[in-house]
């Protein structure tokens, strides 16, 4: 399995998340995907914010490393809206509807909903809520369980 890269966007005290409906589960996750063979995480989560939000951004920070099951899963950066309309991915996931894959809507949710939905991983949720209050810091390690 590879690694994947992800993003935390806020703009204008709202995050940028895609609601998922898939094998039975309502949930929200943050725009990310597999890093591919000769990208960097930085450029993977680029290309994904691009693919699923339809949006350019320009990372800020390393915000959070995800550990499960004691390796590197995921990692995901602040990032800043840089051009782009939200909404308009491309990519492979906004095809026809696999019941696999289940569905992908980007939204965008006020910061003060964030711990009350069923956002995922819910360590980057509590994180992302607490660090936009008090501040990003140096980029956290979340160790999370498979669900």
């Amino acid at each position: 399995m590879r690694n994947r890269a992800g993003i935390i966007l806020i703009h204008e005290g709202k995050l940028a998340l895609i609601e998922r409906h898939r094998q039975g589960r309502h949930y929200f996750a943050f725009p990310g995907g597999g890093v591919d063979n000769e990208e960097t995480d930085e450029q993977a989560a680029v290309r994904e914010a691009e693919e699923e939000l339809g949006i350019r951004v320009k990372i800020v920070q390393k915000a959070a490393t995800i550990l499960r099951d004691g390796r590197r899963d995921q990692v995901y950066f602040v990032v800043q809206w840089v051009d782009g309309e939200f909404g308009t991915g491309t990519g492979e996931e906004y095809g026809e509807v696999d019941p696999n894959h289940g569905t992908y809507q980007p939204l965008w949710m006020p910061l003060k909903e964030v711990l009350e939905k069923n956002v995922i991983p819910r360590g980057l949720a509590e994180l992302t809520v607490r660090s936009h209050r008090e501040g990003w810091g140096e980029s956290a390690i979340i160790h999370e369980e498979y669900k």
